[in-house]
This record gives C-alpha cells, structure tokens and sequence, in this order.
C-alpha cells in the first residue's frame, strides 16, 4: 500500500494516531502555541518524560528530535522536534527544518509507528512563513516515503485556515488527496 499524506485542520491533541510530532522549543518544557497545548492535553507525565530526557542529553537543538510517552493523549508517543527560529533564510533554516521532520520520521520508523501527525513546525512564534516551511514539511515527508514505506498514514494537522490551504494545494500537486 502506497503511503498517504493528508491535511486536517483542527486539534492535533485529538488525533488517535501512534505519533503526535510537537513543535517543541530546546527546551523540551513546554511553551506556547501547539506546544503547550500537547503538554495541556497529555497531562504532567509528559512534563516527566521530557525532563528526565534533559537529564539524560540536556537541551534539544534545532533539526533534532526525541520520543517520549504520550501522558494522557490518544496517541501512543509524543515525538518533540525542534525546528529553528526563521532569521531571515540565511542561517540554514530551511536545513534545519528538514531535519526536524525527518527525525521526526526517522523515530516513528525506528519505533515501529505507521501513523504520524504533524503541526506546521516553526510557523507560529518562531516565526517561519507558513508557505515555504508548508514545502518543506510536503517534501521532506513525500521525499522519505519514497524510500521507506512502514509509515503508512502522515497528516499534516494545521490550526488556521490559510496553512489548511496551503497543505491542500500542495498536496494535490504531490498526486495525495488531502481531507477536508
């Protein structure tokens, strides 16, 4: 079976999925947007699970990605990738949030998942435009799926409007059907 790539618009805490990707800061504690929503919904045992990982490693730079229990959400992991603050394009953001969503697949793959949401990383307070990080999550997503096949269903949950669009459109130009 072909890998799928949706797009939903609405709460990604919902989503019975085995991997909810957070739009995590370094930190790994928490923070604002769909950040703090995922720490909210999962409950402090999410709060837990990333402390003990910063005793373990410390910070979590930008393009990296760790696995923790998913607390109290319907998902079975929480995958906390970091992407970079958006600095203008010339501090190899684009790079790094490629990297962020591969890692990301990398784990789900690493951990035997076959389904995985993604929030639109890096577009809210770290400020990236919603357009060109939508290309880069659709490529970096459909450009793994071509070479590795476990992940069988990828949705890219957006918050607004204007990046459900965005998804949209560019799924129908990668040959996926996105949900309405």
């Amino acid at each position: 079976m072909q890998p799928r790539m949706q797009v939903l618009q609405g709460d990604i805490t919902t989503l019975a999925v085995d991997v909810i990707v957070n739009a995590a800061n370094s930190s790994l504690l928490g923070g604002g947007g769909v950040d703090g929503a995922i720490h909210r919904a999962a409950g402090p045992a999410l709060l837990e699970a990333c402390q003990r990982v910063r005793q373990q490693q410390g910070e979590c730079p930008p393009g990296h990605a760790v696995i923790t229990p998913a607390g109290n959400l319907p998902a079975k992991a929480v995958i906390h990738a970091v992407g970079p603050v958006w600095r203008g394009g010339g501090e190899h953001e684009a790079r790094l949030l490629e990297d962020a969503y591969r890692n990301a697949l990398q784990l789900a793959q690493a951990n035997s998942y076959e389904s995985i949401a993604f929030p639109a990383i890096s577009t809210g307070v770290y400020g990236y435009p919603k357009a060109a990080a939508a290309e880069i999550a659709v490529n970096t997503v459909s450009d793994y799926l071509t070479r590795y096949n476990q992940l069988r269903q990828i949705y890219f949950v957006c918050y607004d409007d204007e990046t459900t669009r965005l998804y949209q459109r560019l799924l129908t130009q990668q040959g996926d059907e996105p949900a309405e």
